[in-house]
């Protein structure tokens, strides 16, 4: 099982070479107070000063160190001196480079926060990344984070807790982290900031583990034993006590292996009963135990994690499409491949089908028996016409002799009128369907033609096209439905079978209503003296002309001052509004009104199967059947291959790290493998 944690450690390099941050991989990461001993305890686990010391936030980026064990055997030399070193660093940053000297490490590593945090005490969360090869540490992989701080300092911003707290957060509430939380045992732990900011993300804390520093300057009189047998703060991983170097050890270079050995003899003299539980070399080899249980345990989802990344940026990479090789055959195969996804779309075969809207030929579809089908039935056959201007017209046809049956004349010119009210909803049906085949050129770009994205000027080139195509198409079919209204304009049909069924009721109905008119006449009175209805209309003084010049009435429009006053209007029209019509006028504006609607039921019917069929021909099937041969004759011409197929500037980067990170996930499902084939897990 030791194995486990330099499979972890090759994972992370293998991540680190494309930068990505998209697994997130078993570490241990510390959290504490500025000055809680926290840079002491890694610098006690790697056995060499190597961290930037000073007053205030000196930790300002994250520092991943990864802890390698090698054998004693496997050393390198150093550049100038050539002696032997048995341990080195590398960092991600400077790529091959090896550092001997750990003072040149801090140095870059003061030097390296410093470039992107700047030197005003700011923070960054740009993880720097060293690697640490010894013989004398366990493999480890610690995450050093800014100490949690409270109050901002010379040019911190003033948000600097909250920054940082954020900070550590993000690298804690990794469900793969172990939370290694640092406290001084000079304070109380009941107020441990680490263990506070551990609970939010672990409250159960089954990956938190405690470490208590500086046991040996606790006031006199009192111990951390309570504090050690975790009577004070229960933690489950455990507690651990270690004594660090004070600042005067430091400063008078006490290395980290005489502190270790006298941080055993401190405890073999404080606490005897824990020492052998306590302490620098217990808490590596715990950490190295507790590490490789946790990589054991997050190695099945991690596997399927790599494997579900690796599916989506090999399906992102093909969405990329390969370098361009042959600019003929790669922009033929696009210009094919939009006309056949453009056609798809409208046939209802496309390869991406829409679930939130209609779209394409089932949108053409519902214009055409929805929308369009719902506005012609709801075009009144009678709207606009009032019984007034039905009389009106009938008394125009007849001229100056008083008809005896209802003018056709008449008829035609209302009918006329009626059916000019259906051209309107039939042009906004073309337009309805012109707009959604506009609509399918963005449909094919954004999901069906991927690679269009490549080629921004391609792209924008075959809009153009197809958007021209459809404007040339458009006059052409909205002229097509005008004729066809022009067409039923053209020639009132009075023979049409339905008509001519509706007219025979009609003449049934007016004869049946004859008849029972003539049964209520009284049998004392003959045929030829019965009052006529134009007679009662003479009494009543309305519906005829010597109403109308009754004496007093004034003709419309002769008011006060007018020079018509006192004379006829013979002008104006001779139906007053408010009058109430005879019997005869009522039958033929009923007969009227009973034609017009028969005969506009059946223009209707006519525009709403021959308006569909035309749009389809003209427009739809035009466009469809056109499309690529218009492509083709637009764009693949020898003098437009390269600035049509100019890859966008990011395209190329994108694809490049696409294929990186494919590459990473795949060697990392190769170590995996690996590690089932050694029976590692």
């Amino acid at each position: 099982m030791e194995a486990l944690i330099p499979v972890i450690n090759k994972l992370q390099d293998v991540f680190n070479t494309v930068g990505a941050d998209v697994i997130q991989l078993p570490q241990i990461a510390v959290v504490g107070t500025q000055s809680s001993g926290k840079s002491s305890v890694l610098e006690s686990l790697v056995g060499r000063d190597l961290l930037p010391r000073g007053t205030g936030i000196v930790t300002r980026r994250p520092l991943i160190l990864q802890l390698v064990h090698v054998d004693p055997g496997d050393a390198r030399k150093n550049d100038d001196g050539g002696r032997e070193g048995e341990d080195w660093g590398k960092f991600l940053h400077t790529k091959n480079q090896i550092y001997t000297d750990f003072e040149e490490i801090r140095q870059e590593i003061e030097n390296e926060t410093e470039r992107l945090s700047g030197n005003n005490k700011g923070i960054s969360d740009d993880p720097i990344h060293l690697k640490i090869f010894s013989p004398n540490v366990v493999n480890l992989t610690l995450v050093d984070l800014p100490g949690i701080t409270k109050v901002p300092v010379g040019d911190q911003p003033i948000d600097i807790e909250v920054q940082i707290k954020d900070l550590i957060l993000k690298h804690i509430a990794n469900p793969n982290c172990i939370i290694l939380a640092v406290t001084a045992a000079n304070t109380d732990m009941a107020t441990s900031e680490a263990l506070k900011v551990a609970r939010e993300v672990d409250p159960d804390g089954r990956r938190t583990l405690a470490v208590v520093t500086k046991l040996d300057l606790m006031d006199a009189g009192t111990d951390a034993m309570d504090v050690l047998m975790g009577r004070v703060i229960p933690v489950k991983l455990g507690l651990i006590g270690v004594v660090n170097r004070s600042q005067l050890d430091i400063n008078n270079k006490k290395s980290v292996t005489d502190a270790i050995r006298d941080e055993h003899a401190f405890l073999q003299k404080k606490y005897p009963s824990l020492a052998n539980r306590n302490g620098t070399k217990y808490l590596a080899r715990t950490l190295n135990r507790l590490l490789m249980h946790h990589i054991r345990d997050c190695l099945p989802d991690l596997k399927t994690r790599i494997n579900v990344l690796a599916a989506q940026y090999q399906s992102l990479l093909s969405s990329y499409g390969e370098p361009v090789e042959d600019q003929s055959a790669t922009l033929l195969q696009l210009i094919t491949k939009f006309a056949t996804e453009y056609c798809n779309t409208i046939e209802g075969t496309a390869k991406y089908i829409e679930t939130a809207e209609l779209c394409g030929g089932a949108r053409i579809c519902y214009i055409f028996h929805e929308t369009f089908g719902r506005t012609l039935e709801s075009v009144d056959s009678l709207g606009g016409l009032s019984t007034i201007d039905i009389l009106t017209a009938i008394r125009n046809a007849t001229g100056p002799r008083p008809s005896l049956f209802v003018p056709e004349v008449s008829f035609e010119l209302l009918v006329k009128k009626q059916v000019k009210r259906l051209e309107e909803p039939s042009l906004r049906c073309v337009e309805l369907v012109h707009e959604e085949m506009q609509r399918i050129i963005q449909h094919c770009s954004n999901y069906s033609t991927q690679e269009l994205q490549r080629f921004p000027k391609l792209h924008e080139a075959i809009v153009e096209v197809v958007t021209s195509l459809l404007r040339k198409r458009l006059p052409i079919t909205n002229e097509m439905v005008h004729n066809l209204v022009a067409i039923e304009l053209a020639y009132i049909n009075t023979k049409h079978p339905d008509f001519a069924d509706a007219c025979g009721v009609m003449n049934n109905n007016i004869e049946e209503e004859r008849r029972n008119r003539m049964r209520e006449l009284p049998s004392a009175v003959s045929r030829d003296k019965a009052p006529a209805a134009g007679t009662q209309g003479e009494q009543e003084g309305t519906g005829n002309w010597r109403g109308m010049l009754r004496k007093g009435e004034d003709a419309p429009g002769s008011g006060p001052g007018s020079p018509l006053r006192g004379a006829v209007n013979l002008l104006d029209v001779p139906v007053p509004v408010a009058r109430k019509l005879s019997s005869r006028e009522q039958r033929d504006c009923e007969v009227i009104e009973h034609l017009i609607k028969s005969y506009f039921l059946i223009v209707r019917k006519n525009i709403q199967d021959s308006v569909p069929k035309a749009v389809m021909h003209f427009l739809v099937n035009h466009v469809k059947d056109s499309l690529q041969s218009e492509l083709v004759g637009q764009l693949y011409k020898s003098g437009l291959l390269n600035d049509l197929l100019t890859e966008s500037e990011d395209m190329a980067q994108r694809r490049k790290e696409a294929a990186d990170m494919l590459q990473a996930l795949q060697k990392a499902s190769q170590v995996i493998a690996e590690i089932r084939e050694t029976h590692l897990w």
